[in-house]
């Protein structure tokens, strides 16, 4: 299993980011994904879910804000985030739970400032 999550960046209070997470070595479509966030001294937190048939669930801090979406035939799990706010400044990780096992993909950095 291979996760490699890109797309983020120093943004201004108010603007948008769209992260990508390229997923390999095993069979993506039948999987639910997710992104995670932690921010410094802080625990890592569930943002958001996608099952293989697309079906979605946020967590409230980013309900409304942001989109998780997915592309089986790339291999593909995109997190766009509106709206940003300070709060929302975390390295953000793409997700894989299979078998008992998570799977993590070497995050991204998301800074917005105030």
């Amino acid at each position: 299993v291979q996760l490699q999550a890109s797309g983020g960046g120093l943004v201004q209070a108010g603007g948008s980011l769209r992260l990508s997470c390229e997923a390999s070595g095993f069979a993506f479509s039948f999987y639910s994904m997710h992104w995670y966030r932690q921010a410094p001294g802080k625990q890592r937190e569930l943002v958001a879910t996608i099952t293989g048939a697309g079906n979605t669930n946020y967590a409230g801090f980013v309900k409304d804000r942001f989109t998780i979406s997915r592309d089986n035939a790339k291999g593909g799990l995109y997190l766009q985030m509106n709206r940003l706010k300070p709060e929302d400044t975390a390295v953000y990780y793409c997700n894989l739970l299979r078998s008992g096992k998570n799977y993590w993909g070497k995050g991204t950095q998301v800074t917005v400032s105030s």
